[in-house]
């Protein structure tokens, strides 16, 4: 017993276009390259301290990372503390927020001597980034 959707493809069809499969190869391929863009995203792996009494800040924010190396960063390049003294001064005169987040293993002397900075150039708005304790 022959089938007639078997005939059909043996007598009617003498090659199959494999075009609408490439297209959609290539769209998943599209799809999966941008997207795994967004995946791993560069930054400065820190370890927040986890606090009781932490609120939510949300000011316009100058953040300086202090990472678990003492290693001062500011928007993810290393910066010097002479050049932070700078943007500091830049800072008090836009009356702007400080945000210091500093690793957990992060020197306490390099974090007081950001706060020291700070305070004497002007600036009294200084927070610490912690995380909530749970």
């Amino acid at each position: 017993m022959r089938f007639k959707g078997r005939m059909e493809l043996e007598h009617g069809l003498k090659q199959i276009d494999i075009a609408p499969l490439i297209d959609i190869i290539f769209q998943l391929l599209i799809f999966f390259m941008l997207t795994s863009s967004f995946v791993m995203q560069p930054g400065i792996k820190i370890n927040l301290p986890k606090a009781v009494t932490s609120e939510i800040v949300s000011y316009d924010n100058i953040e300086v990372v202090v990472s678990g190396e003492s290693v001062v960063y500011l928007d993810g390049k290393v910066i010097t503390m002479r050049e932070l003294e700078k943007l500091f001064i830049q800072a008090a005169g836009r009356n702007q927020t400080i945000l210091i987040k500093a690793d957990k293993r992060a020197s306490l002397g390099r974090v007081v001597d950001i706060w020291d900075m700070a305070r004497d150039i002007g600036i009294n708005k200084i927070n610490i980034a912690t995380n909530q304790e749970e």
